[in-house]
């Protein structure tokens, strides 16, 4: 099933009660709906985006809905929660669409502002035709529709020789604490029984790391998920206890799936390996404690990934970035097992969900470009590494710090029976700088994370 997504910028003017004068006010919307848009009917889109009144307010993560039934109803509403100098108010209108004035109908909108039940200001926005026409029709997209839970069924079929994971990274954002849950289910090479596994971490601010494992135990092949030596990991549910580990959390997905290799690649697994998020971003609600420490977690940014294949790259980085205003940066580059591969250059995937989209659009173009030239380069190293790479109009270099202090080395045995270590730590530092091509290169967006990306280099 596919959905409708698209942007849609509107000028106007306000004004509020209290006041005489006009104000100038911009919205930046982003709508996402569940279904195809189809003008006979009523469509229901959630709206996120920007409000700007000017001397007033600069809301970036205003939220709301749109209501779009040009015949049905005859109207478009908007209804758009934002904050404002501490007050919570509400914008709420609608364009009349009419056959008599098509023009103008569909491109003004009253509006009155709320706070609570109280009006508290009106004003009008317009559709500017002349500069919003040609990226308003081309921000349409009509992406896939589907329900992550659905990815969290255990892909293994029997074959030995193959690893397949759920792993959880979240940020206690009170504490600052980062969290690691890791569910492994190991299927020998040699066609042993294959058994569960796994462990849990925390990574406290200005504390010493923390971990334990749990397993190995007899895979028991349940339907939904990971359960084994009293862990589970099924959709929206983390529960378990190991060691003086204790934890119950509800995950509550944010986004759509994100597939950090090729979509093909995780439904015929004909790579070595593939990676992919239920749920790009995702916030966590519950407990979790160990040793005398307990956190209360309220709204944790975080997310859940699988990883099905014949085990470990020969080296490998991986980082998670929650960037803010559901911004995430996701990265995976590895170097193949297999001999011959091993001196190539890492494959590098990229993805950033960026506003709604993803880039580069592809998967493939990150890791092997346009006919092998524009590959995306990855230089690995602890505690630093980075990843450099760009596309015809952008550009993007990520720089990840993971301290040896901040960082957990652990060691275990892939189907192979061969020896891997990963060193990962839950409160890296990144940085993380994109740009555009205008005739020169200019700074189109940067982020700084202090002790809350998600980072791991690892090798066999």
């Amino acid at each position: 099933m596919r959905g409708t997504a698209f942007t849609e910028t509107m000028l106007g003017t306000v004004r509020l009660d209290a006041e005489t004068r006009e104000r100038r006010i911009r919205l930046d919307l982003r709508a996402e709906a569940d279904a195809v848009l189809r003008p006979h009917r009523t469509t229901v889109a959630r709206l996120t985006g920007r409000v700007r009144i000017a001397g007033f307010a600069d809301a970036p993560c205003a939220e709301g809905e749109l209501e779009v039934s040009p015949l049905a109803r005859r109207r478009i509403r908007y209804q758009l929660a934002f904050t404002a100098d501490g007050r919570g108010l509400t914008l709420d209108g609608w364009k009349s669409v009419t056959a008599c004035r098509p023009v103008e109908s569909m491109t003004v909108l009253p509006f009155t502002l709320y706070e609570g039940d109280a009006r508290v200001g009106e004003g009008v926005l317009r559709f500017p035709l002349a500069t919003g026409l040609a990226p308003f029709l081309l921000s349409f997209r009509f992406p896939r529709r589907e329900s992550g839970a659905e990815h969290f069924a255990p892909r293994w079929s029997g074959a030995p020789g193959r690893t397949e994971v759920w792993y959880t990274t979240l940020t206690d954002p009170e504490s600052g604490t980062g969290l690691w849950l890791h569910h492994e289910v190991t299927a020998p090479a040699d066609g042993s029984e294959p058994f569960a596994h796994g462990w849990v971490a925390a990574f406290p601010r200005g504390g010493a790391v923390r971990h334990a494992r749990f397993g190995p135990v007899p895979w028991t092949r349940p339907a939904d998920g990971f359960t084994g030596d009293n862990v589970t990991a099924t959709p929206g549910q983390l529960r378990g206890n190991t060691g003086d580990f204790h934890w119950k959390l509800t995950e509550r997905p944010q986004e759509a799936p994100l597939f950090t290799f090729p979509r093909w690649s995780w439904r015929r697994p004909l790579l070595p390996a593939a990676q992919m998020l239920p749920a790009a971003r995702a916030t966590y609600e519950g407990e979790f404690s160990y040793g005398e420490q307990t956190l209360t977690l309220r709204g944790a940014p975080g997310a859940s990934a699988r990883i099905y294949g014949h085990g470990n790259a020969h080296r490998w980085t991986w980082l998670h970035a929650e960037l803010g205003g559901g911004d995430v940066l996701e990265i995976v580059a590895a170097v193949s097992t297999r001999p011959g591969l091993r001196r190539l250059p890492p494959l590098v995937f990229l993805r950033l969900r960026r506003g709604g989209r993803t880039w580069p659009r592809r998967a493939e173009r990150s890791a092997v470009g346009l006919l092998g030239v524009g590959r995306f380069r990855a230089v690995f190293g602890l505690p630093k590494w980075t990843v450099t790479g760009r596309t015809a109009l952008r550009r993007i270099r990520v720089e990840v710090d993971q301290p040896a202090e901040r960082t957990l080395t652990l060691e275990y045995r892939d189907p192979d029976g061969a020896r891997a270590v990963c060193r990962n730590s839950e409160s890296a530092d990144a940085h993380v700088v994109l740009e555009r091509w205008w005739g020169r290169w200019r700074p189109e967006a940067s982020w700084l994370l202090d002790g809350t990306a998600h980072a791991e280099a690892g090798e066999r």
